[in-house]
Parts: structure tokens; sequence; C-alpha cells
């Protein structure tokens, strides 16, 4: 290491290590010991522009071990990010631009929300496949307009948590050359040393997935390092996994103990530290002049390589105009102007149909229009009704397929097509049953916290599933999806609400849930009700009162609306006037006006909800004074009619609580 790079690491050490001293809490641990690797990899290979984050065909940067996020701050600040060093000395304080773990969208340069361990490390895989789809589809002989690098940094935890496993298989079974991650190899975690629960031989593991695994024994052998990366790029049909052997908090009297992962290395500590690496005692956030020249080079070049491949843009325009246009359509994340032409209408003479079943007659008319569209399930495409038809599948032969096999791998699946919207080109969906969305939570949540444009697809919706059991029968997965926030969660009633939807989750921004059903339901007739007016809102009066004054309002959600409508037909023989609103969207409702939420839901009538999971939350909506017919408890397993029959899901039962509530 010359005097400037190893000026440069140690820059990178102590902004990282001074922030979390300031902040008293963070993780200095993982910047003392991985700034060589980072700076390596930052100064010698990344392409990418500190002046346009944007910038579509940089490389690709995950710290998938997010609790080091002092680190990428120190990086993004020196390479010339917006990221004054003003908000690394507010690290993790009330407003700043550097919180505890990365951020998507709050601090420029942060590729990924990463905190929650191999989260980071499954989308990096979505981002690469991402590239890898897009290079097949436009790049053409001396034009490679889409031609970048996926890099992370991967800790013993990530690689401990099963999604990495999950992520690492198929991106060895994709063959996702353009994959480089760094291992951060320390032997530490929170609770000591990894041996504890963590023994296994990690590049016997990588490369039974089918990974390249390059070690380096010295974790400040930068020259190691530069050659590993140069021949991890060199590998174009294999991921690589660079094992670098570190040391946790290296240079502290902490130095591999746990004590040095989660705090503050304290006053006597940090002291101790400079002195072992020869920094300056008295001046906290110490950039020295000639470090940072050296780092902000980043900006020229950066922009530099912006304008080179722009040059070649321009070309392609020329000699490919057509895919040009696509493309840029594509970069701007455009959609075609008649995108929805193809969308199907349904007609009741059609006969009943599973709204699963609508779901895939509708992405299919979407395939040929919006050729961005993208993914597919964890090994239940024929059950999911998702496979678009005719447009391959992607993986060894076949880079430009549509249909995506993640295998039962739901929690990589989830993370996957976070890193593909991340990525950009592509609107990804992920498809399984709606029991299984407990398997791929926390890839949910993050897809809420970034706005990530993903479409989740979650099929078999309810305990009309029926023979498969409790097991398979989700009951309280809408109300738990609906709890996150960010989240659109829609559940129709019928094939043409299902067609509604999917054209609310290609439109709309942010992650989408559609639950759909196994079961066959009566098609709603188009034109006697108003759906394509009402699903965009939420809730609608499906049908009103015969003499506009409901005497009690039925509110229903996906093949339960049907039970309120012959319900409503039940309770008018008995003289009692009804409103039936579906209510495909919880979210959707809650952001309309106040009085379409009043005349919708009228405050003078009571209220009475059927949906068949857990009844809780319902009474935001129908209040203490409505009721709410509900499933509080777990599924059997029968033929689905019967289970609706048993657990109250019939017109019957509707009518006899409506008269209840009425005081009949």
């Amino acid at each position: 290491m010359n005097n400037l790079d190893h000026l440069c690491v140690n820059t990178l050490r102590f902004l990282a290590v001074d922030a979390v001293e300031q902040a008293h809490s963070g993780h200095p641990g993982l910047p003392l010991g991985a700034a060589p690797m980072a700076y390596v990899l930052w100064d010698r290979f990344l392409r990418h522009n500190p002046r346009n984050p944007g910038w579509f065909n940089r490389d690709r940067f995950i710290l998938s071990a997010g609790h080091g996020s002092a680190l990428l701050y120190a990086l993004l600040h020196v390479y010339g990010y917006d990221l004054p060093l003003e908000e690394l000395k507010r690290f993790r304080q009330w407003g700043s631009k550097t919180p505890g773990h990365p951020e998507y969208g709050h601090t420029p340069g942060v590729e990924a929300t990463t905190g929650p361990l191999g989260q980071g490390f499954a989308m990096g895989v979505g981002m690469a496949m991402a590239e890898c789809a897009l290079a097949c589809e436009f790049n053409q002989p001396g034009f490679p307009v889409v031609d970048h690098y996926t890099y992370g940094i991967v800790s013993d935890g990530d690689l401990m948590e099963g999604i990495a496993s999950e992520a690492a298989s198929l991106a060895g079974t994709w063959r996702l050359g353009k994959l480089i991650y760094l291992y951060d190899d320390n032997h530490i975690t929170i609770e000591g040393e990894t041996d504890l629960a963590f023994t296994e031989d990690v590049r016997c593991r990588f490369e039974a997935y089918g990974w390249q695994v390059l070690i380096v024994p010295d974790g400040n052998d930068l020259a190691a390092i530069e050659v590993a990366i140069q021949k991890a790029r060199g590998e174009t049909e294999r991921p690589s996994l660079v094992i670098v052997r570190t040391h946790i908090g290296y240079g502290s009297p902490k130095q591999d103990t746990a004590a040095v992962h989660g705090e503050p290395l304290g006053p006597e500590a940090l002291r101790a530290t400079k002195e072992a690496l020869g920094w300056p005692l008295e001046s906290p956030f110490y950039i020295p002049d000639e470090a940072l020249a050296h780092f902000r080079r980043a900006v020229e070049r950066g922009a530099r390589l912006e304008r080179e491949w722009q040059a070649l843009l321009d070309a392609y325009r020329k000699e490919h105009p057509d895919r040009a246009a696509r493309f840029e359509q594509l970069m701007c994340g455009d959609l075609p102007a008649d995108w929805d032409a193809d969308l199907p209408v349904f007609r009741p003479e059609q006969g009943p149909m599973a709204t699963r079943t609508a779901s895939g007659k509708a992405m299919n008319a979407l395939a040929r229009r919006v050729p961005t569209f993208m993914g597919g399930s964890a090994d239940l495409a024929p059950s999911t009704r998702t496979v678009l038809i005719g447009y391959g599948d992607f993986g060894l032969d076949e880079a430009c397929g549509r249909n995506v096999h993640f295998g039962v791998r739901e929690h990589a699946m989830g993370a996957i097509v976070n890193g593909m919207a991340l990525h950009g080109g592509r609107i990804p969906y992920a498809a399984t049953f709606l029991v299984f969305s407990d398997y791929m939570r926390a890839a949910i949540r993050l897809a809420a916290l970034m706005q990530t444009h993903v479409i989740f697809i979650f099929t078999h919706d309810s305990i009309a599933l029926g023979e498969d059991g409790p097991t398979h029968q989700p009951v309280e997965h809408l109300m738990s999806l609906r709890a996150i926030p960010g989240l659109t969660v829609l559940r129709p009633a019928d094939a043409n609400e299902t067609v509604a939807a999917w054209r609310i989750a290609i439109e709309r921004r942010g992650p989408m849930a559609l639950a759909l059903t196994r079961q066959n339901v009566p098609v709603l007739d188009p034109h006697r009700y108003p759906i394509a007016e009402g699903v965009p809102r939420g809730a609608y009066v499906l049908v009103e009162a015969e003499n506009g004054h409901p005497d009690i309002i039925l509110i229903a959600t996906g093949s339960e609306v049907h039970l309120a409508l012959a319900a409503r037909e039940q309770l008018a023989l008995r003289g009692v006037h009804a409103h039936v609103v579906s209510m495909p969207s919880w979210e959707l409702f809650d952001e309309q006006p106040a009085e379409y939420r009043e005349r919708v839901l009228r405050h003078d009538a009571p209220k009475l909800a059927v949906e068949a999971g857990i009844t809780r939350g319902w009474r935001d909506y129908v209040g203490d004074t409505g009721d709410v017919i509900g499933l509080d408890r777990f599924g059997a397993s029968a033929p689905g009619d019967v289970v609706l029959d048993k657990l109250g899901f019939n017109v019957e039962h509707i009518v006899h609580r409506a008269l209840a509530l009425l005081g009949r």
C-alpha cells in the first residue's frame, strides 16, 4: 500500500468511526476492517458518476451489511456525491441524510435499503439479472448500451441468512457473470466468534452453487484485492465471491472482538486506534487535502464515462432507431401510449371464472404491450396462472426470456424483484399462494419502505381453497399486508375488477399486492356495475338500495362480494333495503376525499362487513355500531364450498346477522 492509498483508506476509516463516535451509536467495526476493499473497488473499478447518481449504465454497489452504513456515507462524501460533511456529523440524527442503515431514495448514491441481513445480497442478484436481461434485449454488435457490473460487500451475517442461500443458488443457476460480491470475512458476530454458529466451508458452498470463489488472505493487501476483483471481472459465466479475510475493528484495542461490532469505540479506544494507525488525534472528521483531491477525481472521471456512453447511445440511435426509442422510453420509466389496449373485458355469459385465471389473461394482454413486464413464481406458475405465454424463460439459454423460474424460494424471489425494480427498466412481478407471503414478508416490507414498483401476486386467497387445509388457507394474511405502510393491497371481486386492479398495478408507483381466488366466482356485468370507475377509488357502491335510502350497507371484498349481492336480494324479500359496497382496496379508499368516503359508507346506516379473514381492522369502516362476519380462527380441510358454509360464509348467515344488526 503506497502512502496515498494508505491515507485514503484511513480517511474512510476515521470518517466512519468519528461519525459513530459523535452519534454515540453505530457500528465502527466493519468500516475499520472493510475500508481497504471498499477503497479498491471504488477507486479502481466502480463506474459511476457522483454528479448523476441515476446514470443508467453505472455500476451498482450495494452495502448488504447495512449496519456498516457509516463507511458508505464516507465513500459517498469523499467521492463527490451530494452528501456534505455536515451530514456525516449528523449520523443517525433526526432529519439527517445519514440514517442508521442505508435508505434508498433518502441518501444520494444509495442503491438499496439494507440492514436486514441477506436482503442486499438478494437484491443485488435482481439487479444483475435485470442487467443481463436488458443487455440481451438491447445490445447489438458494437453497441453495448447496457454493460455494467453489480458489486456488493456482504458479511458473515448476510451469508448465514437463508435468503442469501436461496439467492446465491439462483445467481449460479442463471450464470450472472457480472455479479461480484466482496465477503468481509471477519469471523465475528454480535454474540462472539462465528464458530459459535457458522462453521461451514463457505468456499465449497458457493462453488457448489456455481460461483467462482477467490481468496484474499489479508484484507489490508490492496494489490491482492485488486487482482481478485480483476479476476472476478474476467469470469463471464459465473458470479464471483471474493472472500477477504479482514479484522473487525482493525487497529483498535477491541480488534477481533464482538465489542467493536455494534457500539462506539469510546474516547480512550478511539484515541488508541488513531495512534495505532497514525491519524491526527485533535481533528475529528479530518480529510487530508491530498486524499480528497484523489477521491474527487471520480467526479470528472464519472462525467467522462457518462459522456462516452451518451455518445455510444447517440450512435446507437442512428443505427437502431426503433430499439433506441424503446430503450429510452424504458430508461424514463414511461409506458407505451397504448399499453392497456388489449386488456380483456369479461361478460357474465362467459360463466364463472377464478380471479387468478382472469389475472393470467390480463397479464398476457399486458405482456404484448408492456415490454418491461417480467417475473415469475415460486414454482407455482401453473397454479397462480402467471406464465407469459410465448415469452421464453429467463435462465441458462435465454437471457431475454421474461418468465422467471424462482424455484421454491419465496424470500429470495421477493428481494430479487425489488432489485430488478431498483435497477430500472423492468416492472417485475412475483407470484405465490397468499399464505406463503409470510415467507417473503421482509422483502415486501422493504418494497414498501423503498416504494419499488413491484407487483406481488397472491392466489388461493382464502379458506375457499379447500382441501389443502389450514396450513394453506390464509386467515390473517390480508390484514397483515394491509398493516404495512406504503403497500397497496387489492382483493378484486371478479374478473373485471381483476382487470381494473391490473390497470392500477401497472400505472401506480410503489408496491402492489393482488389477492386472487382459486375458485370460480361469477362475472359482474361491466355495463351494469361501475367497476372501471369504482375500483381505482378503493371502494364503491356496487348496487344501491332500491329506494336509494339503505337500511343497511353490506361491505365485502373478493369472492364474498357475491355472497353480499345474494344476501341483498334475500333482505329485499324481507323489506330491508341494502346497499352493497365492493371494497377491493382499503388503501385506495382511504386516499379518497372525505365527501366521497361518506357517500359510499354513509354515517346514517349501519354497516355489516363480510370477508373470509380475521376481523381485526374492520371497525374502522363499520364503526362501533356495525358488525363483521370474518374468521378469527384457522380453517379446515374439506372442499372449499363446504369450508365456507361450515364457517358461516353463506347467504343465510349474512341475512341473519344483518337482521340482528337492525334489531329484527
